[in-house]
């Protein structure tokens, strides 16, 4: 098939609207459901982001997409009986694969839902049982097990997106797209993300365990996916924030850290004991989560909101409760799409508990960002890249 109709374009409007190729057939092949514009662009990133992914790690390897950005990324890592419990997967089996997607979806289940999932081996009844109680619109995979093609194809009444990707495809050197009527022509980034990019250690610790090495891989290939500029967090084989789309670097350090802060926040033995209602739904769980975390919930409980997700009262988690569990927090990676241009984005990194980062350099307060990492130990990389994605 060389040309393919999509539902709409970004919008219900923005008809009509296709994907077409000009060598050859789509390397996709929709097993079900009918493919809209956005889910193609989740779809063909993240489909690029966990190839890479298993190609650097040469572990199975998930992604969890939202509007051309990943949520979540992840290698399949077995997870602790903590990790279950805040991936709500307690009593599942969990092969490779499903591990691995259950820990993308994990780093943000906010910013994952209904989200495109991404698999880099084969789709297979484990990992599809856990999607089908997710709130989800489509995966990409290499193939699909017979079961696990079963239950997808019964999701969401028969319409959930199943797309399956050659994993042999590989596209033209150049690639080009159209804006307003312009059309632009470039070289694919190709560039490899490997251990070789590591070994620039500017900083004056130079101590890189394997885990480190690992971690920073993971967040160097989803900050090459996500949309700049891209800061993203990452710990013990995923992603743990991912700051997407800003303006200013700065702000995607906040974001990017904010995230992860709430990550390990969810692991605190009161959110782990929060007296949920029977058969909640899984979105009002996390919303409620969100909130019991943030600074609203004081508000919430004055306001008698509680009642509707909880069996009684939950007991405050305090800011100074907060503040303590955070401090608890090291052996964060992290990378930035571009260099970082000022000390502060290494300020803020280290109070969610990042020892080591790897950006491009190149900055004129290079010296200033080297000499901040200094000062808490921090392991600082310069590999030379830029990684911006637009």
């Amino acid at each position: 098939m060389k040309e393919y109709q999509l539902k709409y374009g970004c919008n219900p409007n923005q008809k009509p609207a296709s994907v077409e190729i000009e060598e050859g057939d789509l390397p996709f092949t929709v097993l079900n459901g009918r493919a809209g514009y956005i889910n193609l662009l989740d779809a063909l990133n993240a489909w690029q982001l966990v190839k890479e992914l298993k190609e650097a790690t040469g572990m199975a390897a998930a992604a969890s997409f939202k509007h051309v950005s990943p949520a979540g990324a992840a290698i399949g890592l077995p997870l602790d009986e903590t990790m279950k419990k805040i991936y709500f997967c307690e009593g599942i089996e969990l092969t490779p694969i499903a591990s691995a997607y259950i820990r993308a979806r994990g780093a943000d289940r906010m910013s994952s839902y209904g989200d495109f999932a991404a698999l880099s081996e084969e789709c297979d009844e484990a990992t599809a049982r856990f999607l089908s109680k997710e709130v989800s619109d489509g995966v990409i995979a290499p193939s699909y097990s017979e079961k696990a093609l079963e239950i997808l194809r019964a999701k969401r009444k028969g319409t959930y997106l199943v797309l399956q990707m050659d994993p042999n495809y590989t596209p033209k050197p150049m690639e080009s797209k159209e804006v307003y009527g312009v059309r632009f022509h470039q070289q694919r980034n190709d560039v490899k993300i490997d251990e070789s990019l590591l070994q620039n250690i500017v900083s004056e610790n130079k101590e890189l365990p394997e885990g480190a090495k690992r971690d920073l891989l993971i967040a160097m290939i989803t900050a090459k996916y996500t949309q700049s500029n891209s800061v993203v967090y990452a710990k013990d084989g995923q992603a743990i924030g991912i700051g997407a789309g800003q303006q200013s670097r700065i702000h995607c350090t906040r974001m990017a850290g904010n995230k992860a802060d709430i990550w390990y926040l969810r692991q605190h033995p009161k959110v782990l004991n929060l007296p949920f209602k029977e058969k909640i739904r899984r979105a009002d769980r996390d919303n409620a989560i969100d909130v019991y975390i943030s600074d609203e919930w004081e508000d919430l409980l004055r306001e008698g909101s509680w009642q509707e997700v909880f069996t009684e009262k939950p007991e405050v988690l305090t800011a100074e409760e907060k503040k303590a569990w955070l401090a608890q927090v090291s052996g964060v990676s992290l990378a930035s799409d571009a260099f970082f241009p000022f000390g502060d984005n290494i300020e803020r990194a280290r109070k969610s508990g990042v020892s080591y980062i790897v950006e491009a350099g190149g900055s004129v307060r290079d010296d200033h960002v080297i000499d901040t990492c200094n000062r808490y130990g921090i392991v600082l990389i310069f590999n030379g890249v830029r990684l911006f994605h637009h």
